[in-house]
């Protein structure tokens, strides 16, 4: 069935890209993305959610074999 190109832009009004919005990290100091562990330093809401210096040296340790 036809829709018309009024009820077709209604349906697409929603598909429209939304910007990324940034914060500081709590603790460096450094931009990140809201809701999302800050890739500089691994914390998260104040606390240390993910050590990111064991992850750098892991991923040399792989790319060397």
């Amino acid at each position: 069935m036809r829709h018309t190109r009024s009820h077709t832009g209604n349906r697409r009004s929603h598909h429209a890209l939304k910007a990324t919005v940034f914060t500081t990290c709590t603790n460096c100091e450094q931009k990140k993305e809201t809701h999302i562990v800050c890739k500089h330093c691994g914390f998260y809401r104040g606390r240390k959610v993910l050590d990111v210096v064991k992850k750098v040296e892991k991923k040399q340790a792989k790319k060397k074999n």
